[in-house]
């Protein structure tokens, strides 16, 4: 069951009144149940079961819903697992978290006190939105975006302002939005747009908030974009900004877990109450031997790039509308409800991803292997024919 410290003024001090505490303590009594954590893997498997109806899954059908890199691995991390094994009866049997969070902290460039390991960036974003949110104090995103927004059991609101034009966020209509906002979120590259928002403006949207808020930039996706800005200045700078970034995408570890927050130490001590934050070793060990294998990123970058191309030649050939992502994923107008186009995808073996309200007729497609996207290509002519 989750702990609450300083109960009496609730979370990071926000005070709450004795009807809202007594709902989430209701809430919390109801058990781990209650209390939902949206991640890609979940997000999945539930728009799989809407697909599907329940039914298992064909040995053989493709699954590009997901944002999995079906590269899985690195040569050098499956063998950092492979040494690591056998010592699975110790928590970290050589320290190898300490040895993880100094290469991140070399790589990025920061003190290694400016990282917090955890398994992924979906659960450091779920603490966040604990810490940094409350019945007076909502979470701002895009529209569409990454997420199920900050937790109801504690009483919290999603405010959701529509991308711009160019797919960007609106950093000044999030502010707009909520002047008192407690948390600002920005998924840069965005899920599930696959496009970019410069720093210039997330900048301006740090400058602009409100005190005692946050800014938290989702870099997931930022690898598959060469020479791509990240926001790590802003860290360096000392400003009130939380990076989140994973090893599931393009280092392919979407199973094994691991991954890190960059801020202040200030920051990251808000949201160590949340969870238990122990790494499987082999997530750690995956991960370091991953980072330290340089070669690793340039060459995965260049193999989606080049699929990626061949499925947007593909679309724009049979006039198929689509956004322009920059990532290992993108977005289609399928001219029809998403479940319907979804379905039938699926009954040709091919297993396309989810709905986000705001686009209707819009399906987000993993890029797969070569034989994937071939198998994709083939499905989607029989099936808008």
């Amino acid at each position: 069951m989750p702990v609450i410290r300083d109960v009496e003024y609730g979370f990071q001090g926000k005070r709450f009144s004795r009807r809202q505490m007594a709902r989430m303590f209701g809430m919390f009594a109801a058990g781990a149940a209650a209390v939902p954590v949206f991640s890609e893997a979940a997000l999945a498997r539930i728009s799989e079961q809407e697909i599907t109806g329940g039914q298992p899954l064909p040995s053989d059908v493709v699954r590009i819903d997901a944002n999995e890199n079906p590269l899985g691995p690195c040569k050098e991390g499956l063998e950092a697992i492979a040494r690591i094994s056998p010592y699975g009866g110790r928590y970290s049997p050589f320290d190898d978290e300490v040895t993880l969070r100094q290469t991140v902290a070399d790589i990025e460039g920061v003190d290694p006190k400016y990282i917090s390991l955890f398994a992924g960036s979906s659960d450091p974003l779920f603490r966040l939105t604990c810490a940094f949110t409350s019945p007076t104090r909502s979470w701002v995103m895009a529209d569409p975006g990454y997420g199920g927004g900050a937790p109801a059991h504690i009483g919290s609101k999603v405010v959701r302002v529509p991308l711009k034009a160019d797919y960007s966020h609106d950093v000044a209509g999030m502010l707009k939005a909520d002047p008192q906002a407690g948390a600002y979120y920005i998924c840069n590259p965005n899920n599930p747009s696959g496009t970019t928002t410069p720093v210039k403006d997330i900048e301006y949207l740090v400058a602009n908030k409100p005190k005692g808020s946050i800014v938290i930039v989702d870099e997931a996706y930022i690898h598959f974009r060469e020479n791509m800005e990240s926001a790590r200045a802003l860290v360096l700078a000392e400003k009130d900004v939380v990076i989140l970034r994973t090893f599931s995408k393009v280092y392919g570890m979407a199973g094994i877990r691991s991954g890190f927050a960059m801020a202040r130490p200030d920051l990251l001590e808000t949201i160590g109450p949340w969870a238990d934050g122990t790494l499987p070793i082999t997530g750690v060990a995956c991960a370091t031997a991953s980072l330290k294998a340089r070669h690793v990123v340039a060459e995965r970058r260049a193999i989606n790039t080049r699929i990626r191309g061949d499925v947007f030649e593909f679309l724009e050939k049979r006039k198929v509308k689509y956004i322009p992502s920059v990532t290992n994923f993108f977005m289609l107008d399928a001219g029809r409800p998403w479940v319907e186009f979804a379905k039938a995808m699926a009954q040709q073996k091919v297993m396309v991803g989810r709905l986000w309200p705001v686009w209707p007729t819009m399906v987000r497609v993993s890029v797969g292997t070569q034989d994937d996207m071939n198998r994709f290509k083939d499905a989607f002519d029989r099936v808008m024919a």
